[in-house]
Protein backbone atom coordinates (compact mmCIF):
# COMPACT_ATOMS: atom_id res chain seq x y z
CA UNK A 1 0.00 0.00 0.00
CA UNK A 2 1.46 3.53 -0.43
CA UNK A 3 -0.50 6.35 0.71
CA UNK A 4 -1.55 9.10 -1.91
CA UNK A 5 -1.03 12.15 0.02
CA UNK A 6 2.92 12.09 1.08
CA UNK A 7 5.23 11.75 -1.38
CA UNK A 8 7.69 8.85 -0.41
CA UNK A 9 10.11 6.18 -2.20
CA UNK A 10 9.11 2.73 -2.03
CA UNK A 11 11.85 1.32 -0.12
CA UNK A 12 11.61 3.73 2.39
CA UNK A 13 7.58 3.07 2.70
CA UNK A 14 8.13 -0.33 2.59
CA UNK A 15 10.65 0.20 6.01
CA UNK A 16 7.90 1.03 7.49
CA UNK A 17 4.77 -1.14 6.25
CA UNK A 18 6.51 -4.44 5.32
CA UNK A 19 5.43 -7.75 6.79
CA UNK A 20 8.66 -7.87 8.90
CA UNK A 21 7.37 -4.63 10.96
CA UNK A 22 5.98 -4.85 14.28
CA UNK A 23 7.44 -30.02 -2.44
CA UNK A 24 12.10 -33.31 -1.92
CA UNK A 25 13.83 -35.82 0.79
CA UNK A 26 13.64 -36.32 4.40
CA UNK A 27 16.43 -34.47 6.87
CA UNK A 28 19.72 -35.37 6.33
CA UNK A 29 20.55 -37.97 9.15
CA UNK A 30 24.25 -35.95 8.94
CA UNK A 31 23.04 -33.07 10.00
CA UNK A 32 20.65 -33.73 12.56
CA UNK A 33 22.03 -31.51 15.10
CA UNK A 34 20.93 -28.99 17.18
CA UNK A 35 19.96 -26.00 14.63
CA UNK A 36 20.81 -21.94 15.47
CA UNK A 37 24.01 -19.89 15.31
CA UNK A 38 27.61 -21.54 15.53
CA UNK A 39 29.61 -20.10 18.54
CA UNK A 40 31.86 -17.74 16.36
CA UNK A 41 28.41 -16.29 15.19
CA UNK A 42 26.66 -16.14 18.23
CA UNK A 43 29.34 -13.40 19.26
CA UNK A 44 29.31 -11.55 15.46
CA UNK A 45 28.33 -8.12 15.35
CA UNK A 46 24.53 -7.93 15.09
CA UNK A 47 22.47 -6.58 12.19
CA UNK A 48 19.26 -6.12 11.57
CA UNK A 49 19.13 -8.57 8.17
CA UNK A 50 21.41 -11.70 9.67
CA UNK A 51 24.00 -10.85 6.67
CA UNK A 52 26.74 -11.80 8.85
CA UNK A 53 25.35 -15.09 8.05
CA UNK A 54 26.05 -15.33 4.33
CA UNK A 55 29.26 -17.53 4.80
CA UNK A 56 31.70 -17.85 1.94
CA UNK A 57 30.39 -21.35 1.72
CA UNK A 58 26.62 -19.88 1.61
CA UNK A 59 27.48 -16.90 -1.37
CA UNK A 60 29.25 -20.10 -3.19
CA UNK A 61 26.16 -22.16 -3.02
CA UNK A 62 24.11 -19.06 -3.68
CA UNK A 63 26.48 -18.25 -7.01
CA UNK A 64 26.26 -21.63 -7.74
CA UNK A 65 22.79 -22.27 -7.77
CA UNK A 66 21.86 -19.08 -9.80
CA UNK A 67 24.28 -19.81 -12.42
CA UNK A 68 22.29 -23.41 -12.69
CA UNK A 69 19.20 -22.11 -12.92
CA UNK A 70 19.97 -19.25 -15.57
CA UNK A 71 21.27 -22.25 -17.50
CA UNK A 72 17.79 -24.18 -16.86
CA UNK A 73 15.70 -21.40 -18.19
CA UNK A 74 13.67 -21.86 -21.58
CA UNK A 75 13.70 -20.02 -24.69
CA UNK A 76 10.03 -18.42 -23.67
CA UNK A 77 11.23 -17.35 -20.30
CA UNK A 78 9.72 -20.18 -18.37
CA UNK A 79 11.17 -22.72 -16.28
CA UNK A 80 9.95 -25.91 -15.05
CA UNK A 81 8.04 -28.47 -16.63
CA UNK A 82 4.79 -28.07 -18.37
CA UNK A 83 3.28 -31.56 -16.97
CA UNK A 84 2.27 -30.30 -13.27
CA UNK A 85 0.71 -27.18 -14.53
CA UNK A 86 3.12 -25.37 -12.07
CA UNK A 87 4.89 -23.98 -14.23
CA UNK A 88 3.90 -19.96 -14.44
CA UNK A 89 4.20 -20.80 -10.55
CA UNK A 90 8.24 -22.08 -10.60
CA UNK A 91 8.51 -19.29 -13.24
CA UNK A 92 7.20 -16.65 -10.33
CA UNK A 93 9.28 -17.95 -7.68
CA UNK A 94 12.18 -18.21 -9.97
CA UNK A 95 12.30 -14.53 -10.97
CA UNK A 96 11.98 -13.91 -7.12
CA UNK A 97 14.99 -15.80 -6.49
CA UNK A 98 16.56 -13.54 -9.16
CA UNK A 99 15.82 -10.72 -7.73
CA UNK A 100 16.49 -11.76 -4.44
CA UNK A 101 20.73 -11.24 -5.57
CA UNK A 102 19.93 -8.14 -6.51
CA UNK A 103 19.16 -8.37 -10.39
CA UNK A 104 16.55 -6.44 -12.06
CA UNK A 105 15.38 -6.74 -15.81
CA UNK A 106 18.27 -5.69 -18.19
CA UNK A 107 20.77 -4.77 -14.52
CA UNK A 108 23.04 -7.04 -13.27
CA UNK A 109 24.79 -10.79 -13.91
CA UNK A 110 21.01 -12.24 -14.61
CA UNK A 111 19.24 -9.09 -15.62
CA UNK A 112 18.30 -10.60 -19.19
CA UNK A 113 17.22 -13.63 -17.57
CA UNK A 114 14.79 -11.65 -15.25
CA UNK A 115 13.71 -9.52 -17.77
CA UNK A 116 12.72 -13.00 -19.79
CA UNK A 117 10.59 -13.95 -16.82
CA UNK A 118 9.01 -10.75 -17.19
CA UNK A 119 8.05 -11.20 -20.88
CA UNK A 120 6.91 -14.96 -19.89
CA UNK A 121 4.34 -13.97 -16.92
CA UNK A 122 3.02 -10.71 -19.21
CA UNK A 123 2.42 -12.88 -21.89
CA UNK A 124 0.13 -14.98 -19.52
CA UNK A 125 -2.65 -13.22 -19.49
CA UNK A 126 -3.70 -13.79 -23.33
CA UNK A 127 -5.74 -16.96 -22.63
CA UNK A 128 -9.36 -17.26 -22.25
CA UNK A 129 -9.62 -16.49 -18.31
CA UNK A 130 -7.93 -12.48 -18.56
CA UNK A 131 -5.59 -11.61 -15.77
CA UNK A 132 -5.06 -15.44 -14.74
CA UNK A 133 -1.31 -16.06 -14.61
CA UNK A 134 -1.42 -19.59 -15.43
CA UNK A 135 -0.30 -22.21 -18.57
CA UNK A 136 -3.87 -23.36 -18.46
CA UNK A 137 -3.08 -25.89 -21.10
CA UNK A 138 -5.79 -28.18 -19.95
CA UNK A 139 -8.59 -25.83 -20.45
CA UNK A 140 -10.03 -26.56 -16.96
CA UNK A 141 -8.80 -24.68 -13.48
CA UNK A 142 -9.43 -27.98 -11.45
CA UNK A 143 -8.03 -30.05 -13.73
CA UNK A 144 -4.50 -29.06 -12.52
CA UNK A 145 -4.56 -27.73 -8.65
CA UNK A 146 -1.40 -26.01 -9.24
CA UNK A 147 -2.98 -23.38 -11.20
CA UNK A 148 -4.41 -21.47 -8.29
CA UNK A 149 -1.26 -21.48 -6.81
CA UNK A 150 0.83 -20.47 -9.94
CA UNK A 151 -1.62 -17.33 -10.07
CA UNK A 152 -0.02 -16.16 -6.72
CA UNK A 153 3.17 -16.45 -6.69
CA UNK A 154 3.62 -15.40 -10.65
CA UNK A 155 1.37 -12.39 -9.44
CA UNK A 156 3.76 -11.73 -6.62
CA UNK A 157 6.88 -11.58 -8.88
CA UNK A 158 4.83 -8.88 -10.87
CA UNK A 159 4.02 -6.45 -8.22
CA UNK A 160 7.52 -7.15 -7.31
CA UNK A 161 9.39 -6.12 -10.44
CA UNK A 162 6.96 -3.55 -10.92
CA UNK A 163 8.59 -0.37 -10.99
CA UNK A 164 12.09 -1.87 -11.63
CA UNK A 165 11.71 -1.97 -15.27
CA UNK A 166 13.70 1.10 -17.45
CA UNK A 167 11.82 0.92 -20.43
CA UNK A 168 8.36 2.65 -19.97
CA UNK A 169 6.14 1.16 -22.54
CA UNK A 170 7.22 -2.47 -20.90
CA UNK A 171 6.79 -0.96 -17.28
CA UNK A 172 3.17 0.15 -18.48
CA UNK A 173 2.56 -3.34 -19.58
CA UNK A 174 3.95 -5.10 -16.39
CA UNK A 175 1.50 -2.49 -14.35
CA UNK A 176 -1.28 -2.90 -16.33
CA UNK A 177 -1.44 -6.95 -16.34
CA UNK A 178 -0.37 -6.65 -12.74
CA UNK A 179 -3.99 -4.73 -12.22
CA UNK A 180 -5.70 -7.48 -14.46
CA UNK A 181 -4.11 -10.24 -12.40
CA UNK A 182 -5.42 -8.21 -8.79
CA UNK A 183 -8.56 -8.17 -10.08
CA UNK A 184 -8.52 -11.78 -10.82
CA UNK A 185 -7.97 -13.14 -7.51
CA UNK A 186 -10.01 -10.40 -6.23
CA UNK A 187 -12.83 -11.97 -7.87
CA UNK A 188 -11.99 -15.43 -7.05
CA UNK A 189 -12.50 -14.78 -3.70
CA UNK A 190 -15.05 -17.36 -2.19
CA UNK A 191 -18.07 -17.20 0.69
CA UNK A 192 -15.32 -18.46 2.90
CA UNK A 193 -13.39 -15.73 2.36
CA UNK A 194 -10.26 -17.41 0.98
CA UNK A 195 -9.36 -19.39 -1.90
CA UNK A 196 -9.13 -22.79 -3.27
CA UNK A 197 -8.22 -24.21 -7.10
CA UNK A 198 -10.97 -22.72 -8.97
CA UNK A 199 -12.41 -19.19 -8.75
CA UNK A 200 -15.26 -18.89 -6.25
CA UNK A 201 -15.42 -22.50 -4.96
CA UNK A 202 -17.82 -23.90 -2.47
CA UNK A 203 -15.04 -23.94 0.09
CA UNK A 204 -11.19 -22.51 0.73
CA UNK A 205 -8.01 -23.81 1.92
CA UNK A 206 -5.34 -22.03 4.13
CA UNK A 207 -2.61 -22.63 1.61
CA UNK A 208 -4.13 -21.58 -1.91
CA UNK A 209 -5.29 -18.30 0.30
CA UNK A 210 -2.11 -17.55 2.05
CA UNK A 211 -0.31 -17.36 -1.60
CA UNK A 212 -3.12 -14.77 -2.66
CA UNK A 213 -3.33 -12.91 0.32
CA UNK A 214 0.74 -12.51 -0.45
CA UNK A 215 0.57 -11.65 -3.68
CA UNK A 216 -2.23 -9.28 -2.87
CA UNK A 217 0.04 -7.23 -0.16
CA UNK A 218 3.00 -7.06 -2.39
CA UNK A 219 0.11 -5.65 -5.28
CA UNK A 220 -0.68 -3.11 -2.86
CA UNK A 221 2.94 -1.91 -2.18
CA UNK A 222 2.97 -1.73 -5.88
CA UNK A 223 0.75 0.96 -5.22
CA UNK A 224 -2.69 -1.58 -7.07
CA UNK A 225 -6.09 -0.91 -5.25
CA UNK A 226 -7.37 -3.70 -3.12
CA UNK A 227 -10.23 -3.13 -1.08
CA UNK A 228 -10.15 -3.46 2.23
CA UNK A 229 -12.75 -6.35 3.29
CA UNK A 230 -11.11 -8.76 0.94
CA UNK A 231 -7.83 -8.42 3.45
CA UNK A 232 -9.46 -8.72 6.07
CA UNK A 233 -11.85 -12.04 5.12
CA UNK A 234 -8.88 -13.69 3.97
CA UNK A 235 -6.80 -12.87 7.34
CA UNK A 236 -10.16 -14.28 9.14
CA UNK A 237 -10.19 -17.10 6.80
CA UNK A 238 -6.80 -18.03 7.65
CA UNK A 239 -7.54 -17.28 11.39
CA UNK A 240 -10.35 -19.49 11.36
CA UNK A 241 -8.03 -22.40 10.54
CA UNK A 242 -5.68 -22.43 13.73
CA UNK A 243 -6.16 -25.22 16.41
CA UNK A 244 -5.80 -25.01 20.02
CA UNK A 245 -1.98 -26.06 19.70
CA UNK A 246 -0.99 -23.41 17.85
CA UNK A 247 -0.65 -24.75 14.39
CA UNK A 248 -2.83 -24.73 11.64
CA UNK A 249 -5.39 -26.66 9.70
CA UNK A 250 -5.53 -27.32 5.62
CA UNK A 251 -9.31 -26.50 6.04
CA UNK A 252 -11.43 -24.55 8.30
CA UNK A 253 -12.86 -27.29 11.12
CA UNK A 254 -11.52 -30.20 9.41
CA UNK A 255 -7.90 -31.96 10.07
CA UNK A 256 -5.26 -31.25 12.32
CA UNK A 257 -2.10 -28.66 12.26
CA UNK A 258 1.39 -29.60 10.18
CA UNK A 259 4.35 -27.55 9.82
CA UNK A 260 4.19 -26.57 6.40
CA UNK A 261 0.80 -24.98 6.03
CA UNK A 262 1.20 -23.11 9.55
CA UNK A 263 4.10 -21.84 8.18
CA UNK A 264 2.60 -20.38 5.73
CA UNK A 265 -0.55 -19.26 7.27
CA UNK A 266 1.97 -16.80 9.52
CA UNK A 267 3.32 -15.61 6.37
CA UNK A 268 -0.40 -15.01 5.26
CA UNK A 269 -1.80 -12.73 8.44
CA UNK A 270 1.79 -11.41 8.22
CA UNK A 271 0.88 -10.16 4.67
CA UNK A 272 -2.98 -8.78 6.13
CA UNK A 273 -1.33 -5.74 7.40
CA UNK A 274 -4.88 -4.16 8.37
CA UNK A 275 -4.56 -1.77 11.74
CA UNK A 276 -7.96 -2.89 12.71
CA UNK A 277 -6.94 -6.31 12.65
CA UNK A 278 -3.18 -6.14 14.49
CA UNK A 279 -4.10 -7.06 17.68
CA UNK A 280 -5.87 -10.34 16.59
CA UNK A 281 -3.58 -10.96 13.89
CA UNK A 282 -0.58 -10.91 16.52
CA UNK A 283 -2.33 -13.19 18.51
CA UNK A 284 -2.60 -15.74 15.97
CA UNK A 285 0.69 -14.72 14.41
CA UNK A 286 2.30 -15.50 18.33
CA UNK A 287 0.47 -18.68 18.75
CA UNK A 288 1.81 -19.82 15.05
CA UNK A 289 5.19 -19.32 15.66
CA UNK A 290 5.68 -21.11 19.04
CA UNK A 291 4.27 -23.87 17.35
CA UNK A 292 6.79 -23.55 14.93
CA UNK A 293 9.92 -23.67 17.16
CA UNK A 294 9.38 -27.35 17.55
CA UNK A 295 10.23 -28.13 13.67
CA UNK A 296 13.51 -25.91 13.94
CA UNK A 297 15.69 -27.42 10.95
CA UNK A 298 18.69 -29.80 11.27
CA UNK A 299 16.51 -31.52 13.51
CA UNK A 300 15.06 -35.05 11.84
CA UNK A 301 11.06 -35.43 11.67
CA UNK A 302 9.14 -38.06 10.06
CA UNK A 303 7.35 -38.24 7.33
CA UNK A 304 3.91 -37.15 9.31
CA UNK A 305 5.55 -34.56 10.33
CA UNK A 306 7.45 -33.25 7.61
CA UNK A 307 5.94 -34.73 4.34
CA UNK A 308 9.26 -35.25 1.31
CA UNK A 309 6.17 -33.30 -0.84
CA UNK A 310 5.66 -30.46 1.26
CA UNK A 311 9.87 -29.63 2.24
CA UNK A 312 10.82 -26.90 -0.11
CA UNK A 313 7.33 -25.51 0.79
CA UNK A 314 6.99 -25.45 3.73
CA UNK A 315 11.19 -24.49 4.34
CA UNK A 316 10.04 -21.10 2.04
CA UNK A 317 7.19 -20.44 4.20
CA UNK A 318 8.73 -20.97 7.68
CA UNK A 319 12.01 -18.72 6.42
CA UNK A 320 9.76 -15.79 5.65
CA UNK A 321 7.68 -15.82 8.96
CA UNK A 322 10.76 -15.78 10.96
CA UNK A 323 12.50 -13.27 8.48
CA UNK A 324 9.09 -11.57 9.53
CA UNK A 325 8.99 -11.63 12.98
CA UNK A 326 12.74 -10.72 13.02
CA UNK A 327 14.88 -11.07 16.36
CA UNK A 328 15.57 -14.15 18.11
CA UNK A 329 13.12 -15.63 15.74
CA UNK A 330 14.70 -15.55 12.72
CA UNK A 331 18.12 -14.98 14.07
CA UNK A 332 18.26 -18.57 15.56
CA UNK A 333 15.78 -19.85 12.31
CA UNK A 334 18.20 -18.93 9.45
CA UNK A 335 21.44 -20.57 10.58
CA UNK A 336 19.62 -23.90 10.94
CA UNK A 337 18.01 -23.73 7.93
CA UNK A 338 20.96 -22.55 6.01
CA UNK A 339 23.60 -25.29 7.13
CA UNK A 340 20.39 -27.61 6.31
CA UNK A 341 19.86 -26.05 2.78
CA UNK A 342 23.69 -26.57 2.09
CA UNK A 343 23.83 -29.74 3.51
CA UNK A 344 21.69 -30.76 0.79
CA UNK A 345 23.42 -29.32 -1.93
CA UNK A 346 26.39 -31.00 -0.70
CA UNK A 347 24.66 -34.25 -0.79
CA UNK A 348 23.25 -33.93 -4.55
CA UNK A 349 26.60 -32.82 -5.41
CA UNK A 350 26.10 -29.18 -5.58
CA UNK A 351 22.25 -28.90 -6.62
CA UNK A 352 19.07 -28.93 -4.61
CA UNK A 353 15.96 -31.03 -6.28
CA UNK A 354 12.86 -32.08 -5.73
CA UNK A 355 10.86 -35.08 -6.44
CA UNK A 356 7.83 -33.51 -7.88
CA UNK A 357 8.36 -30.60 -9.08
CA UNK A 358 12.13 -30.59 -10.07
CA UNK A 359 15.34 -28.49 -9.93
CA UNK A 360 14.14 -25.22 -10.83
CA UNK A 361 11.20 -25.23 -8.28
CA UNK A 362 13.70 -26.65 -5.34
CA UNK A 363 16.53 -24.32 -6.42
CA UNK A 364 14.10 -21.23 -6.67
CA UNK A 365 13.23 -21.97 -3.17
CA UNK A 366 16.19 -22.68 -1.12
CA UNK A 367 17.79 -19.16 -3.35
CA UNK A 368 14.82 -17.20 -1.95
CA UNK A 369 15.55 -18.51 1.55
CA UNK A 370 19.44 -18.24 1.49
CA UNK A 371 19.35 -14.64 0.02
CA UNK A 372 17.04 -12.84 2.46
CA UNK A 373 19.55 -11.68 4.26
CA UNK A 374 20.45 -9.33 0.96
CA UNK A 375 16.89 -7.49 1.90
CA UNK A 376 16.21 -6.83 -1.80
CA UNK A 377 12.87 -8.23 -1.73
CA UNK A 378 10.43 -5.04 -1.90
CA UNK A 379 7.80 -6.90 0.13
CA UNK A 380 10.49 -8.22 2.82
CA UNK A 381 12.62 -4.99 2.97
CA UNK A 382 13.38 -3.76 6.56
Amino acid sequence: MRNPLRSVSRRDFLRTTAVGGSVGALHLAGFAQQGGPRADEQTAPRSDTGAEFITPDTQSAVDRGLGLLAQSQSADGSFGDRISGATAGITGLSGLALLGAGNQPGRGKYGRNASRVVDYVTGLVTGTNPGFLSDNQFGRMGNQPSAMYSHGFAGLFLAEVCGMLPDVQRQKKVRAVLEKATAFAVAAQNGEGGWRYEPNAPFADVSVTVAMMMALRAARNAGVFVRKDVVRRGAKYIRECQLADGGFSYFKGNGPSAFARTAAAVVGLYSASIPEDEKVNNGAIERGLRYLQQFMPNRQFNQRELPPAHYYYGQYYAALAMWSAGGDYWRTWFPAIRDELLGRARASGGTWTDTYHGPAYATAMSLIVLQLPNNYLPILQK
